[in-house]
């Protein structure tokens, strides 16, 4: 393999500027041909470098940096360069033999520390530059949350999803310019929040739950009067059967196809971090229930697309597990299934007789699991109660080896 001589610097640093950097370090920024960063990262430096700002659209960064490859380039990013910042996005991109990384405490550890609390004990997250709603999916009784914000009222936001989820007496705090002659920190409660914070900051949330809160498990089967609706959806106990079947994955990738209100792809999405799906759905009035779902059950990133299938099917990316819950025939599976990725898992669930005949051509000609799924609940029946049956579900599975 050919040495590669790294030409890039991506540098940790903090609100004590390059004073908090080691010596080794601050050389290399201090000798660099090109420097680039943020306004308040030039606003540290004494140099007579080439300054570059953040180019928009931000992915132009990469042929910036490019164009300079031969000159010694640094790249300033707040706190920890590897730690949902800029540092993994140019290291997707570039031969991570031409990249030298310089770490720094962050956020989360300055924030940790602040807290006295222990980092194998709690989440981490971001919203800064994303929808602020992916963090409903990390509220839970008793969890310690710390999370990169937007703005000055991300805080302001976070407490009226906690609030209006019944956490309304979860502890926050805000920390502002950590290791800087400007520290700051503002405490509260979520229910009652006022306080004007510094747009850069850091928000700690203890999340504490009142007798009647929202429970939202991370495993599968939330209830199904949790998702907007017009009666056909996957029902909470198939729904958990179809999910167990699917493996949500990190970062994983879903087709459902006729995903109706969302409620699968909802709850894949909530399964792993990072997860994602498409939802194919030719009716727009349920394409807006399932994007109202997606964004009052914190997975705001849910891909919805219009079309018949198999041919709204053609310009998706690659799956790794498809779950067919409408549209089902021969050419879809096929369709779908000549695009699932090895080790892909795919599920089928069919209500109907013809649908069901479908699915057994299928299993003989493919191979997996065919199973008959029955679930009754109890209901009033009169002065009494009585079993109610929903629809029997006939469910197909298997996976892609």
């Amino acid at each position: 393999m050919t040495q590669v001589t790294p030409w890039l610097h991506i540098v940790g640093i903090g609100e004590d500027g390059l004073d908090g950097l080691t010596p080794a370090t601050r050389a290399v920024v201090e000798a660099a041909d090109v420097i680039v960063g943020g306004k308040r990262h030039h606003e540290m430096l004494d140099t007579g470098a080439e300054r570059l700002a953040w180019p928009s659209p931000f992915d132009a960064l990469i042929s910036e940096l490019e164009n300079r490859r031969g000159k010694l380039v640094v790249v300033l990013a707040s706190g920890d360069p590897l730690w949902f910042s800029v540092g993994a996005k140019i290291g997707r991109h570039l031969d991570p033999q031409e990249i030298t990384y310089h770490p720094q405490i962050g956020a989360f550890q300055l924030a940790a520390a602040r807290m006295g609390w222990s980092m194998a004990d709690l989440e981490t997250l971001t919203v800064h530059g994303r929808p602020v709603e992916q963090m409903i999916a990390f509220i839970q009784p008793d969890v310690r949350l710390l999370i990169l914000t937007t703005g000055a009222e991300t805080p302001g936001q976070i407490a009226a999803f906690l609030s209006e989820r019944g956490f309304g007496k979860s502890r926050m705090t805000v920390l502002a310019h950590m290791g800087g002659e400007d520290e700051a920190r503002f405490d509260g409660l979520a229910e009652g929040w006022d306080h004007e914070v510094p747009a850069f900051n850091t928000l700690a949330v203890e999340c504490i739950a009142a007798p009647n809160a929202a429970l939202l498990p991370r495993v599968p089967g939330l209830a199904d009067k949790l998702f907007q609706h017009d009666g056909t959806m996957t029902k909470q106990e198939i729904r958990a059967i179809t999910l167990a079947k699917l493996m949500p994955m990190r970062g994983a990738l879903l087709w459902d196809i006729g995903t109706g209100c969302g409620s699968v792809a909802v709850e894949w999405m909530r399964g792993a971090r990072y997860a994602r799906a498409i939802g194919i759905e030719p009716r727009a009035d349920r394409r807006a229930l399932a994007a109202a779902n997606a964004l009052a059950l914190g997975v705001p990133r849910l891909e919805l697309v219009d079309g018949m299938v198999p041919a709204a099917l053609d310009a998706l990316e690659a799956p790794d597990a498809v779950f067919i819950g409408g549209g089902l025939t021969e050419e879809t599976f096929d369709a779908a299934w000549a695009a699932l990725r090895p080790l892909g898992r795919l599920v089928a669930n069919a209500v109907t007789l013809e649908s069901e005949m479908c699915l057994a051509g299928l299993h003989k000609k493919h191979g997996g699991q065919l199973i008959k799924l029955s679930v009754e609940r109890a209901e009033p029946l009169g002065p009494h109660s009585g079993w109610k049956p929903l629809r029997p579900v006939t469910q197909w599975s298997l996976i892609k080896r």
